[in-house]
């Protein structure tokens, strides 16, 4: 066997090694690339970012690429656990790690961070104390609320009383807005809001859900923007609950919408026409919030989502010849209050939008949850 197949066929042993076999900055499957300068294996997409840090890392296919010896060597040494307990040493909890689905900015910065910065390896705590600072601020491009142009604005971010406030004027004194932690999520929407680095702010004011779309050219500004929401969540929910450790409370810091897009709905007597309308549902707080479009500022409606055991329910109906409809893939969403009547343009949405709800109504309702259906029913 030539030196070279010979090669190929070692990396290839060694990428189905527990660790190796998933991408050590993405966690995809199978990853085929690698970095032999950190001596890491990569899949196809995180091997794009790091050819753009070449003094940092230099990477090859494992299939295609010729391999010298030494690299292969190198390769055997190290390899995804050994990077792990060097570069990911000193994670903070509320850092977000990305995974395979996630958006490019959130790779990239994660890849920089690590590698480029070495924020995790216990050297430099500079970075940590930033995006846990008592006061963090950022200079952000906003959407107006009601026109679709982007005006910049400044985020103050505070620890000190659990807020974000916001300025759309340079000389402002007075904020726009005082957002409190409670109910605040950010999640990144870059084909939502057409930018690669789009942020998506969401909380509530006067019961009704309200949302800010920002951006920022520079990906490490809004990144770390992201990362000082959640450390400011984070410390928020652990003065809140001070029984329950940082760990216990990650996945509430900026939890990811269960599903969201575009489905017609009518009114209450269902004889009124279908209107198309963007929906979001999230199972934090167990809502079906839906917009007049994507980009809306304010909600148009909320539907509380209960269990199954307190009156709520949700199933396929047939087509039938509905006023103002367009689609044909109907969901019957029950409530103590009243049907819901929902259609969906494909079969594969509808089939999306049934296991959602059916996630929700399937998880038991909290102290809290009880308390929001009662304020959301009250408000009706």
């Amino acid at each position: 066997m030539a030196t070279s197949e010979r090669n190929n066929k070692i990396l290839l042993d060694l990428v189905q090694q527990p660790g190796n076999n998933l991408c050590a900055d993405c966690g995809a499957p199978d990853p085929d690339w690698a970095s032999y300068t950190l001596g890491v294996f990569v899949c196809l997409n995180c091997s794009g970012i790091h050819r753009n840090l070449p003094a940092v890392s230099k990477v090859k296919s494992i299939r295609l690429d010729h391999w010298e010896d030494s690299l292969v060597e190198f390769m055997q040494e190290k390899g995804n656990s050994a990077a792990k307990a060097i570069f990911e040493k000193c994670v903070p909890v509320f850092f977000y790690q990305p995974q395979q689905k996630d958006c490019v900015v959130l790779k990239d910065q994660w890849i920089r961070a690590k590698y480029e910065r070495r924020e995790f390896t216990g050297e430099n705590i500079y970075f940590q104390k930033v995006y846990s600072a008592e006061l963090f601020e950022a200079t952000l491009w906003k959407k107006g609320k009601e026109s679709k142009q982007f005006l910049k604005s400044t985020f103050l971010l505070s620890q000190k009383d659990f807020t974000l406030r916001y300025f759309i004027k340079e000389d402002s004194k007075v904020p726009k807005a005082v957002i409190n932690m409670k109910d605040l999520n950010a999640v990144f929407q870059p084909e939502k809001i057409g930018h690669a680095n789009g942020l998506q702010i969401s909380y509530v004011d006067d019961e009704r859900s309200k949302n800010l779309f920002v951006y920022h050219e520079d990906g490490q500004v809004i990144v770390s923007f992201f990362n000082a929401i959640r450390a400011t969540r984070l410390a928020y929910l652990l003065k809140k609950n001070p029984t329950l450790q940082e760990k216990d409370l990650k996945h509430q810091l900026t939890p990811h919408c269960l599903k969201e897009g575009y489905m017609e709905k009518t009114g209450p007597t269902q004889r009124e026409p279908f209107k198309k309308r963007w929906f979001t549902l999230c199972s934090m707080n167990r809502k079906l919030l839906y917009f007049k479009s994507p980009l809306d500022a304010t909600e148009r409606g909320a539907v509380f989502i209960g269990t199954e055991s307190h009156g709520y329910s949700v199933s396929e109906i047939t087509s039938r010849n509905s006023r103002g409809s367009r689609w044909h893939c109907g969901i019957s969403l029950v409530t103590p209050d009243r049907q819901f009547v929902f259609m969906c343009e494909q079969e594969q949405e509808q089939s999306e939008w049934i296991m959602a709800f059916r996630k929700v109504i399937s998880q038991p309702m909290t102290p809290e949850d009880y308390a929001n259906e009662a304020n959301l029913r009250r408000g009706k």
